[in-house]
């Protein structure tokens, strides 16, 4: 990966964007993007809309949204201890101990994620592992509520402390790549299309408030009315402990964007991505799904009349926690595939299944 685009990525990885806030990451990808786009646009919803010959007749939508699980600040206890709900779907038994980030008006404001002393736990407590949100707190160090009303306010944003870790070669660690790493490859993809003359429009969305439905890429997908939608998101891989089930479907890390197929993907989309990847010798991986995927593809699959939908899945270990794994080279192997795939497009291009 070229220096340009890994500062951008891990620009991405250290800016929060908790599902609903997600402004200052929008502004970041805009002001990058300005310089390979015909236009970037931002609508109502806050989905950011970076375009290439947007006047054509056909359109393809790439989607990556840029928004992650955090916190909301709900109570302001009289001894100064913050109480909190969840954005999205935190992982509860990895939050105790954590050092989070409130994101106020005055700036960032640091703390921790508090418990019981082990000391102090009963023996069921210590047997049990069993986390209610209602009964975390934060702790900022402030001596008294009066005290954290000086630097935060009901409704503040909360996210686990942004940064990034390189582990080994290839590896990135930390929190948020579910899926400010989507997001990364959608304009990724958009930059390696710039100077190409397209048969289609090509929309690359960093779309908001996956985390809480999908919403984002709905709105987006009803405003851009694409004949192609691909979610580029995060997928599970297996390459760890932690999969107990050796029926599933293998995915690791390094062994290229797992490219989906089942009820949510568009069968000649997904064919041509297959076909593409071989054709030009780049790492990829089969995932199939029996259900509808739980990305952005799903809501752009049923946008208006019908969009002829894909996904493209970035093997991810310890997803929803402060410490998710990828690979770079997954990364880059997805870009490559998708603007190719785009380059492909002709006028005789059919995407309708029949």
């Amino acid at each position: 990966m070229n220096k340009e685009s890994k500062d951008f990525l891990f620009d991405l990885l250290a800016t929060p964007s908790p599902t609903g806030y997600e402004e200052r990451i929008q502004r970041l990808v805009r002001d990058h993007m300005k310089r390979y786009s015909d236009d970037t646009t931002v609508d109502l919803h806050g989905n950011l809309v970076v375009a290439l010959n947007r006047s054509a007749k056909r359109r393809v939508m790439l989607a990556g949204h840029c928004d992650q699980i955090g916190f909301i600040v709900k109570h302001i206890s009289k001894e100064g201890f913050i109480y909190v709900g969840s954005l999205g779907g935190i992982d509860l038994g990895v939050i105790l101990g954590a050092q989070v980030v409130i994101h106020s008006k005055q700036g960032p404001v640091p703390g921790v994620i508090g418990r019981k002393p082990i000391h102090h736990q009963t023996g069921e407590e210590r047997s049990t592992v069993k986390t209610d949100i209602d009964k975390v707190w934060i702790d900022i160090g402030a001596r008294n509520q009066k005290e954290v009303l000086k630097k935060i306010e009901i409704g503040d944003p909360i996210t686990f402390k942004p940064e990034v870790l390189q582990l080994g070669k290839d590896l990135i660690c930390g929190p948020g790549l579910d899926n400010r790493v989507g997001c990364f490859v959608a304009m990724e993809a958009l930059k390696l299309c710039a100077r190409s003359k397209l048969a289609v429009g090509l929309f690359a969305v960093s779309t908001v408030q996956e985390e809480v439905g999908l919403r984002g890429a709905h709105t987006a997908a009803y405003g851009i009315d694409p004949e192609v939608g691909i979610a580029i998101d995060v997928t599970h891989a297996t390459d760890n402990p932690g999969n107990e089930n050796p029926r599933a479907v293998p995915i690791k890390l390094g062994g290229g964007p797992a490219i989906s197929k089942g009820p949510s993907v568009n069968s000649v989309v997904a064919r041509m991505l297959t076909e593409t990847a071989k054709k030009l010798k780049i790492a990829y991986q089969p995932e199939p799904s029996s259900r509808l995927l739980g990305n952005d593809a799903t809501a752009i699959q049923i946008a208006r009349a019908g969009v002829a939908s894909a996904s493209i899945g970035i093997p991810n270990r310890y997803m929803h926690t402060q410490v998710e794994v990828c690979n770079i080279n997954d990364l880059e192997n997805a870009a490559k595939l998708l603007a190719a795939f785009i380059k492909g497009i002709n006028n005789k291009t059919d995407f309708r299944p029949i």
